[in-house]
């Protein structure tokens, strides 16, 4: 998880001195998400990205980012469909 910095002329939660014994605290965003689903024997892998970053980004960085989830989306896919598979074999069926 990242974490969300706020904006300037805010102090970050739990500043204080040093050695004040406060605890500093950080907002947890999701960027970007990789979600991997099987239905049956199917395996779906899919991904998203946070709208602000989307937003934020130029469109040959988004195209670049994008093919870049689609490997990973890939990767992780295929790696479960195998372990799956290992874990559970297709059990022979009745003529």
């Amino acid at each position: 998880m990242a974490t969300q910095t706020p904006p300037s002329g805010e102090p970050p939660s739990g500043a204080g001195t040093p050695g004040s014994g406060e605890a500093r605290t950080a907002q947890e965003v999701e960027l970007l998400k990789v979600v991997v689903s099987r239905e049956g024997q199917k395996v779906t892998a899919q991904w998203a990205i946070h709208p602000q970053i989307k937003h934020d980004l130029l469109p040959e960085e988004f195209k670049e980012v994008s093919e870049l989830m689609a490997q990973v989306t890939g990767i992780v896919g295929t790696r479960f469909s195998e372990i799956l598979s290992e874990a559970e074999p297709d059990k022979p069926g009745r003529a």
